[in-house]
């Protein structure tokens, strides 16, 4: 009998997505909450919820102005800026806000993905992350211990396209060295974002569900990376 057969077997690069793909984070309101706490600060759980929900709507909203260092430093002071006046009035003015609120995002790598990673490099895939993230996400990568796993990455903020825009992925597969897109696989948790945009990219999609909300939508996905590399599970085609 031959060995079990993955998703990603054959190809000659996997694209992969990062936040809810690759990386995932710690609940954010309590490390806030510790944060504040440190500093004489203190405020309820559900506040501290709220004024994250005002900090991400914003950074999400800009975080492709993130081009470089400087313009970094500036996007972090200016989500402090909203999330300081998100807190409740007793918690704002703090100087080292930024600080805290970088402190109370830690990313982690999800348990599946390093092995998953070095089986698909021994395999020979070529693997690059492709992300709406601003610059920092080779910092991300490498604070999580994914980056000497992967061959390159890059961020809507350098590649001036965010997903589903093919043009990211198309960055994507010159970083790959070259790869046709019909010999390319994408993994990502969005069905807008990262299957929409790969299939506009001629690239093959997986659509990978943590949560088990893609199956309440009707959807075929893989619960995890473990898929890419056997046995195989569903894909996307038709979906």
């Amino acid at each position: 009998m031959g060995a079990a057969r993955g998703l990603a077997d054959g190809r000659d690069a996997v694209l992969l997505d990062a936040m809810g793909t690759l990386l995932g984070f710690d609940p954010p309101a309590p490390l806030l909450c510790a944060e504040l706490a440190r500093r004489g600060v203190t405020i309820g759980r559900d506040e501290a919820a709220v004024a994250l929900r005002a900090e991400i709507a914003y950074y999400r909203a800009h975080h492709d102005e993130a081009v470089d260092g400087a313009a970094l430093a500036d996007l972090r002071d200016r989500c402090a800026g909203v999330l300081d006046a998100a807190l409740p009035e007793h918690a704002r003015g703090l100087p080292d806000l930024r600080d805290v609120l970088l402190a109370s995002l830690r990313f982690r790598a999800f348990p599946d993905v390093p092995g998953v990673l070095a089986q698909l490099r021994s395999r020979g895939a070529a693997l690059v992350v492709v992300s709406n993230w601003d610059v920092s996400l080779h910092e991300a990568l490498a604070t999580t211990g994914l980056a000497p796993l992967v061959d390159a990455a890059i961020s809507s903020a350098e590649a001036g396209a965010a997903k589903p825009d093919p043009a990211i992925f198309a960055r994507a597969l010159e970083l790959a060295g070259g790869v046709a897109p019909e010999r390319a696989l994408h993994v990502g948790d969005s069905v807008e974002a990262d299957v929409a945009g790969a299939r506009a990219a001629g690239i093959a999609p997986v659509l990978v569900d943590r949560t088990g909300r893609a199956a309440a939508r009707g959807l075929r996905a893989i619960a995890d990376l473990r898929a890419l590399v056997g046995p195989e599970g569903p894909t996307l085609q038709g979906a």
